[in-house]
């Protein structure tokens, strides 16, 4: 079992104070300790001098489209519904040779902004396309990442009234064999576990009423967790009130969708009332500031979340919607965009830090493993050299939110394994990842092309 000793860094353990000058401790990939002043001595230890560095958990990403990476800069001036309408059907080709690609890509990029966990939603099947549930789970292998893929899914077309067409929906029967396959594949409930499956069909808007009571018996009746989008947009909330009489929060209620085990992507659009039944709930909630930003969907009430007891942590959502956006970046969009709506004291520097870190935890129910540097939980350590221009900035944790451009990461481990050093990925070239991106773009863009859509620059006005 490994020693690895960090020493002389500044800790922000989002549990607990902090402190400014002292060591953690890793044996094997568990934090054994951590505290004030010089390091213990440990036979064999590998030893990492944290001079000028600051500590942080791990950053937890806690929604996704993975696949989107191979279709990013398209639609770029449109609202959601318009944005979904102009992509469906250039999704609709993918392979999991695209989603093998873009995924890859979309991790390791990721792991570059300090992310040591991260979700992801894929909703889009299309048949006889490859496995693309298993492709992305071998990119974040390959990656080293701890990988909370979602098996999502959509039934409800344009034919039944949905937004999605027709060719891009599965049968209810089939989702739910899928589905129940995935989890019994590939969920590892283990508390060192890389590898944990949520179900999460897509939306409202693009799922039947029975659909989402099925899935949720299914979770429930194997223990996973519960994931889908809600409140994103206004459009959002005319068709549920169109469709089936009740706002969103009211009717995922109906449906049996609040509770511990549910988190809902971007929960822009809620009442008073909703805050108060997400936190009398337990119901968590993904806040996407730069896809909701892009996609002019609002801002989010985090703070008024926050002061309410609901639980929040981040997403960067989708590639496709925030293009090449990055984890820390959405600490400092987080901060500014309620800072822009509610004044200069809505959000602060370590809260934007707790929910990208523990907020994010606790919406994918690992909380006790991850999100704070506790000796007990697994060494999932971002440590960020916040000298040289930052060191401009008296307090690290400042430097790391506020400043525009990301410290470097001298160091990423997932479980005690070094995963990223000294700004670079460790575990593969990164080289090869943006490669292989780059080509699942082409290769999708092909694809669309010989099914007759274009994914090309027509889309993009």
């Amino acid at each position: 079992m490994s020693t690895v000793l960090i020493e002389n860094v500044h800790i922000a353990p989002v549990v607990g104070p902090e402190i400014a000058s002292g060591y953690l401790h890793v044996e094997g990939d568990r934090i054994a300790a951590l505290g004030a002043g010089p390091a213990p001595e440990a036979d064999g230890a590998v030893r990492i001098d944290g001079t000028g560095c600051l500590a942080t958990p791990g950053l937890v990403n806690t929604h996704h489209h993975l696949y989107q990476w191979a279709s990013q800069g398209l639609a770029q001036d449109a609202t959601l519904f318009e944005w979904l309408t102009a992509l469906y059907q250039v999704w609709a080709a993918m392979d999991a040779e695209v989603v093998a690609g873009a995924a890859g890509a979309g991790l390791g990029h990721l792991a570059l902004s300090g992310c040591t966990t991260s979700s992801d939603h894929h909703y889009i099947f299309p048949s006889g396309r490859g496995d693309l549930f298993a492709a992305e789970i071998e990119a974040a292998r390959r990656v080293g990442i701890r990988f909370h893929p979602a098996r999502g899914s959509m039934d409800r077309g344009r034919s039944q009234g949905g937004l999605p067409p027709d060719v891009v929906v599965e049968r209810l029967d089939d989702i739910l064999e899928a589905t129940a396959e995935a989890v019994d594949t590939y969920h590892d409930p283990s508390f060192s576990s890389m590898l944990r499956v949520a179900v999460a069909p897509c939306s409202p808007f693009s799922v039947s009423a029975d659909l989402m009571v099925e899935t949720a018996a299914l979770a429930r009746s194997k223990g996973v967790r519960l994931h889908t989008h809600l409140a994103e947009t206004l459009d959002e909330e005319k068709h549920c009130l169109e469709q089936v009489g009740q706002r969103p929060v009211a009717y995922m209620e109906k449906l049996g969708w609040l509770g511990p085990d549910v988190w809902f992507a971007h929960a822009v659009h809620l009442s008073d009332d909703d805050i108060d039944v997400f936190a009398q709930t337990g119901t968590g909630s993904a806040h996407c500031p730069s896809s909701n930003g892009r996609l002019g969907a609002g801002i989010a009430r985090v703070s008024e979340m926050l002061r309410r007891g609901a639980n929040v942590g981040l997403g960067v959502d989708g590639s496709a919607s925030a293009e090449l956006t990055s984890l820390s970046g959405e600490m400092r969009q987080a901060l500014l965009f309620q800072r822009a709506r509610y004044g200069p004291a809505a959000l602060t520097a370590r809260q934007a830090l707790q929910i990208a870190t523990l907020g994010g935890a606790r919406n994918l129910g690992r909380q006790e493993e991850l999100g704070s540097l506790e000796a007990g939980k697994l060494a999932d350590i971002a440590l960020w050299r916040t000298g040289a221009f930052a060191s401009a900035v008296d307090d690290p944790v400042c430097a790391l939110v506020f400043g525009t451009r990301q410290p470097e990461l001298a160091r990423l481990l997932v479980g005690g394994r070094t995963v990223v050093e000294d700004d670079e990925l460790r575990t593969v070239a990164q080289d090869e990842l943006g490669r292989a991106g780059a080509e699942a773009h082409r290769r999708l863009v092909r694809l669309a092309e010989e099914r007759g859509f274009t994914a090309g620059r027509e889309v993009g006005r």
